[in-house]
């Protein structure tokens, strides 16, 4: 499903910026599964599908370590190997929370916290380790807010597995995240899908931002009015779709419509099987039906700005974006990144930079790479060559599998010949303050 928990979130376009003129213009390469088919300039990142470090496919990290999660004790019983991870909580304003924050693990239906932190935010914890950690009344069991009513769109900066791609992960975790908890903040979340029991335990920076100033939501709270009957056909659309029968799925949906037509969550599901259809026109109709029962949820407006990068209309996805992010500016990095490939392709390069530093500042884990493709073009823009070849490197090293991965070392490559000749020049004498 292209929109599902945001792993194919932008890989519906390949080239999203137009080529820029002078030392890296270059061909790049023709999108794959998901794409256009459109062939890419090297002049913006590229977004491929299915790769390690694209744009929206929220990838693994480059972790590496041992596939075996079990060890066999002294009796032959096969034992499950503890995993362990650390890390560390802040407020996206930079310092550390005002007091210790409780780590807790989110696995579908159940929570459960973890330990906490100390007074400056670092964490480690023994997963399943509930010795001396004291459970909330209401974290026992319950579906966690996310997973209803449209919360499967929700992809904090921290929705990517954490394994090297293709590994044999600890499926005791497959579905669960990482979050902290504290009252008056949201967080975001890390999954665990991936990760490995003798894997590099530190997962990064997880960010808390304060509650209140912020108008979106992940889920759709219009919807969660809807009638008992209007619910059912929803979670049956649900099923349906994550089985990919789609046909089933949306009848289910227009179902759910029938009984509640503000079922904004329904309308904003239907729009995303009308996208996969590549029925683009019914798509941005049914999406903006979702926005105007709920004008809050921000489902719609993340598929309606994949829907403006895939036809290319810049200024289309700049005014959404904005939208977007103004709702809530915290919870999507790449709602950053799109709005700065927008303006980067309107030419207005200073508001393109803005975006893009606050899409790195969201995305502490690295997991869109394209943050660095990015930043490395706009340096080239203000011909800061060395630095902009250092975020090309980072790229790279971000995502090796990138498919346009060789087009950018021939930009390297030309950058370092411009570095080089730039180094070659003799310096230019000081006036001398005699003779002036």
């Amino acid at each position: 499903m292209p929109f599902r928990n945001g792993v194919r979130i932008a890989a519906v376009f390949v080239s999203a910026l137009i080529p820029i003129t002078g030392i890296c213009q270059n061909k790049g390469t023709t999108g794959t599964t998901g794409s256009t088919g459109s062939t890419g300039t090297i002049g913006g990142p590229t977004t491929s599908t299915g790769n390690t470090g694209t744009l929206g496919n929220i990838g693994t990290s480059n972790t590496t370590g041992s596939t075996n999660s079990s060890s066999t004790s002294s009796s032959g019983t096969t034992m499950p190997t503890p995993v362990f991870i650390s890390g560390r909580v802040m407020l996206d304003d930079g310092t550390p929370p005002p007091e210790p924050v409780a780590i807790e693990r989110v696995c579908i239906n159940v929570i459960r916290t973890e330990g906490y932190t100390d007074s400056q935010g670092y964490f480690g914890v023994q997963l399943g380790d509930e010795k001396g950690v004291f459970q909330d009344a209401s974290e026992d069991t319950g579906r966690s807010l996310r997973s209803v009513m449209g919360g499967g769109v929700g992809m904090g900066s921290g929705s990517g597995g954490m394994g090297s791609a293709g590994a044999i992960s600890d499926r005791r975790f497959q579905n669960c995240d990482i979050r902290a908890k504290l009252a008056g903040y949201r967080s975001q979340s890390v999954s665990l899908a991936g990760h490995r029991a003798l894997d590099t335990p530190d997962i990064g920076v997880i960010l808390l931002h304060r509650e209140g100033g912020d108008e979106g939501t992940t889920v759709s709270m219009v919807s969660l009015q809807a009638p008992k009957d209007a619910k059912k056909a929803f979670e049956k659309g649900m099923s349906f779709e994550k089985k990919n029968n789609l046909d089933e799925a949306q009848k289910e949906f227009q179902h759910a419509l029938d009984i509640y037509p503000k079922f904004a969550a329904a309308w904003a599901e239907i729009g995303r099987i009308q996208a996969e259809r590549n029925e683009i026109l019914d798509a941005r109709k049914s999406l903006d039906e979702a926005i105007k029962c709920d004008s809050r949820f921000l489902a719609p407006y993340l598929q309606i700005a994949v829907l403006d990068m895939q036809a290319r209309k810049w200024q289309a996805l700049a005014d959404v974006t904005d939208r977007a992010v103004r709702l809530d500016p915290f919870e999507f990095p790449q709602l950053y990144l799109f709005n700065a490939v927008a303006y980067y392709n309107l030419k207005n390069y200073e508001v393109s930079e803005r975006s893009v530093q606050a899409a790195a500042k969201l995305d502490t884990l690295q997991q869109f790479p394209d943050i660095s493709h990015l930043q490395g073009l706009l340096l080239i823009q203000q011909h800061n060559y060395p630095a902009a070849a250092e975020r090309l490197r980072n790229y790279l090293k971000l995502a090796p599998g990138a498919e346009d991965a060789q087009a950018v070392q021939t930009q390297l490559a030309k950058l370092d010949k411009a570095i080089a000749e730039d180094n070659s020049q003799p310096p230019r004498p000081k006036p001398d303050k005699q003779n002036q």
